[in-house]
């Protein structure tokens, strides 16, 4: 379970599931505004006050506002779901 204020865990894998290539533009808008905004959550809530869950589903996701790709991220392009293309 995610901690309050911070994007459902449920959301963003339904988010990182479909294939950016069959995302509607509002979609695509949605998913960056909920991203960035999770993303400034994280930011601004210190680690020791997240619950585990949220700490697992931050590394999962690479919330932890690092330069490097999250897994989910990796997976995904790993499959060809993803926007990378290298």
């Amino acid at each position: 379970m995610s901690d309050q204020g911070r994007q459902s865990f449920t959301d963003k894998a339904g988010a990182a599931l479909k294939p950016d290539s069959q995302k509607t533009t509002t979609e695509h808008v949605g998913d960056k505004v909920k991203g960035t905004g999770d993303s400034l959550a994280s930011t601004f809530q210190p680690e020791s006050q997240k619950s585990t869950g949220q700490q697992v589903g931050d590394s999962i996701s690479g919330n932890r506002n690092e330069n490097d790709e999250s897994l989910l991220g990796k997976a995904k392009n790993a499959v060809g779901l993803g926007s990378k293309t290298d």
